[in-house]
């Protein structure tokens, strides 16, 4: 009476001997209905099988919402205790997944698969439209909306939308100034978990990414990923306007503002507004007065890299001549 209702045992005829089951017909048959494999509970709602009455009450809780294992450290909720089992990792920071090759250490296994894929430059996920390889499906996922442009998530404080959650809840942190992340040597804090990851090799400084052509090491997969492009010369991002590629997606996105005009980087002392957020930072030291580019050789300090470089080239050049 109680299998009735999460589900329904399916009524199967076994093939008798008498029917020959020569062939491979007979041979599917008698795989699907042996003693292993074989699926006779069946749910009722979407007609999906399982061989075992426990797995047929763990998937009816997709239909039902019900979710019977709850954390006794914040009460969060799930229709299955294994995934009980990974969430209390984030309570815990236990990490039994651990990366043979640079000592990166996972909570999930599924998370050490994808890293793996840093070392071993795998990546099996390849878009249709320009044929830019992702390690992750959800990756090419996020991918394919630079191509359809397609941004449904949107924040209901400003209305600026994006093409993952992630990235939402990120930004939403804009607003609030929320940063729960905290660096446990100098206490600087951060927003996001990957940023204090990164945060953290500069007190290290490990950069566990090394590029296979020049031997360059970076403390970012991103931006080994991106310098590996200075040697392919591969520029996937192509703006739809005039056709100009780009070997990033945030150059693309600063150079698509060339057209749309938008500067959604304002100064708060002048008002003064930017296409890019790296102008406005080199602009607000026009205000500060900070200079942070010093010359090794005379000492004189610059609000920008590119004016140390000048003066290096133009004034001491000159005196070595």
């Amino acid at each position: 009476m109680q299998m009735a209702m999460v589900g329904r045992k399916r009524e199967r005829e076994e093939p008798s001997d008498e029917s020959g089951g020569g062939g491979a017909a007979g041979s599917s048959k008698r795989a699907r209905g042996g003693a292993r494999g074989k699926r006779v509970f069946e749910c009722t709602f979407c007609g999906k099988a399982f061989s075992r009455s426990d797995h047929l009450t763990t998937h009816m809780r997709t239909h039902s919402g019900h979710r019977p294992y709850a954390c006794t450290t914040c009460g969060q909720a799930f229709s299955r205790s294994d995934s009980l089992t990974v969430h209390m990792r984030t309570h815990s920071g236990d990490r039994p997944y651990v990366c043979t090759t640079c000592g990166n250490a996972f909570s999930q296994s599924s998370h050490l698969t994808v890293h793996m894929r840093t070392h071993s430059g795998d990546r099996p996920y390849a878009c249709t439209t320009c044929g830019k390889t992702c390690s992750t499906s959800s990756d090419l996922t996020r991918h394919m909306r630079t191509h359809s442009g397609h941004r449904p998530y949107a924040c209901v404080t400003c209305g600026k939308a994006f093409s993952d959650s992630s990235t939402l809840t990120t930004h939403i942190r804009s607003h609030t100034g929320d940063r729960p992340y905290a660096c446990s040597t100098c206490g600087t804090a951060f927003s996001h978990s990957s940023h204090l990851t990164t945060h953290m090799r500069t007190h290290t400084g490990d950069r566990p990414y090394v590029c296979t052509t020049c031997g360059q090491a970076f403390s970012q997969s991103g931006s080994l990923t991106t310098h590996m492009r200075t040697h392919s010369g591969d520029r996937p991002y192509a703006c739809t306007t005039c056709g100009k590629t780009c070997s990033t997606s945030s150059d693309l996105t600063k150079h698509m503002r060339t057209h749309s005009g938008d500067r959604p980087y304002a100064c708060i002392t002048c008002g003064k507004a930017f296409s890019d957020s790296s102008t406005l930072t080199t602009h607000i030291r026009t205000h500060s007065g900070v200079r942070p580019y010093t010359c090794a050789t005379c000492g004189m300090a610059f609000s920008q890299s590119s004016h140390l470089t000048r003066h290096c080239g133009n004034v001491h050049a000159l005196d070595q001549e």
